[in-house]
């Protein structure tokens, strides 16, 4: 069973326990390009599931990137103020953007696994 899960807004959760490691899935980051800026979210903050939580920004656009889990902000990926494009790099490693403390699990059987995400973005 994987434990990597996706949001129709293309951010995924990478579930260890209680944790959740957070960032954009890697079909968000080839539709918006080079990554060149990432404004980090305050650590410490409790948000809820589907909150806005920071930008990323390309030559293309600006996207607001929202949690797909409710909890408080545990970590920033401080890495990304310095090297942005370990988000297109590394989506599922070094490019995550924040870690969670998970408030609510039932939050994640909401969410789709690698498998359906990979259908609902084939459409």
């Amino acid at each position: 069973m994987s434990n990597l899960y996706f949001t129709k807004e293309h951010e995924y959760v990478k579930v260890e326990g209680d944790t959740g490691y957070c960032g954009l899935s890697n079909y968000a980051q080839e539709e918006l390009g080079e990554v060149i800026k990432v404004i980090l979210p305050e650590k410490g903050k409790t948000i809820n599931k589907g909150d806005e939580v920071c930008y990323v920004e390309s030559p293309k656009e600006s996207a607001k990137v929202y949690s797909p889990v409710s909890g408080e902000i545990l970590d920033i990926n401080e890495k990304l103020e310095d090297e942005p494009e370990l988000i297109n790099s590394d989506p599922y490693g070094e490019g995550w953007i924040f870690k969670i403390k998970i408030t609510n699990p039932d939050d994640i059987k909401a969410l789709m696994d690698e498998e359906a995400y990979k259908k609902y973005i084939e459409g």
